[in-house]
């Protein structure tokens, strides 16, 4: 693996994902990993983080609003808001850019087809309305954390959501849409082109990286990860967990333990 020790610390990026890569699914950051991280890692390189949840979602997992002041880059839900050094810079809006009438149509069809879905079992939330984005969770996103594992073996075998993703894409061929599997439990809906690789447009407009990197855990076609990883301006590394993560970036620094 090509190192990047001897570069500096402004002229190397690094940008994670959340759940799978900095922690463990829908699971809280370990503090061993966070102490690695902000004392080995920050030092060393500008780090932000590219996230499908939202920002309430953000601070649940990593920490709280401190995080605004470790990343220097802070992109929940793929990017469309855009957190700079602490600062909210900009935001953009779903409803605004399908409109009212297209977004009803949206949502009244999944929630039938959610209602003729036979399961193991349902919960509550079966859809989270973000600025950027629709998070569509077929067992309901108040699940319990056994119930969350449960579900994604089950759908590894039934395909519940991948099925559901050509259904949808086939009612609104006529609307410009894209769908991801993220995480264990429910598809992110969202503008062509408002995938993780759009927050890349706010890092490479006003500094000259030599070298951006990207981990993640879902970056194969259809994960929520994959635009970015592909991307040509990003050097990917698939991960499985934080301890991958790690791994990955003691080689890539030359660190030791």
């Amino acid at each position: 693996m090509t190192t990047t020790k001897n570069l500096a610390r402004n002229k190397i990026l690094l940008l994670f994902d959340v759940d799978g890569t900095l922690t463990f699914p829908r699971a809280d950051i370990e503090p061993e990993f966070e102490e690695f991280f902000y004392s080995k890692i920050k030092p060393i390189a500008t780090i932000g983080i590219v996230g499908g949840s939202d920002l309430e979602k953000m601070f649940e997992q990593l920490n709280g609003q401190r995080i605004l002041q470790h990343f220097d880059y802070v992109f929940p839900e793929n990017g469309l808001v855009q957190i700079i050094k602490g600062t909210e810079v900009g935001k953009q809006c779903l409803h605004r850019h399908l409109g009212e009438k297209t977004l009803q149509r949206f949502i009244n069809f999944v929630l039938k087809y959610l209602s003729e879905l036979e399961l193991p079992f349902k919960r509550g939330t079966f859809i989270d309305f973000r600025n950027g984005m629709l998070n569509v969770c077929p067992i309901g996103r108040q699940c319990t954390r056994e119930e969350r594992n449960f579900f994604a073996e089950y759908d590894s075998q039934h395909n519940i959501r991948s099925t559901m993703i050509k259904r949808l894409q086939e009612e609104f061929h006529d609307i410009d849409l894209t769908y991801s599997i993220g995480g264990q439990i429910s598809i992110d809906v969202f503008p062509r082109g408002w995938d993780k690789s759009y927050a890349l447009q706010f890092v490479t407009n006003d500094t000259e990286f030599s070298e951006i990197h990207f981990f993640g855990d879902k970056t194969e076609p259809g994960g929520n990860d994959h635009e970015i990883f592909i991307d040509p301006r990003t050097i990917g590394h698939k991960v499985s967990n934080p301890h991958d993560t790690k791994k990955i970036l003691m080689e890539l620094f030359q660190l030791t333990e």
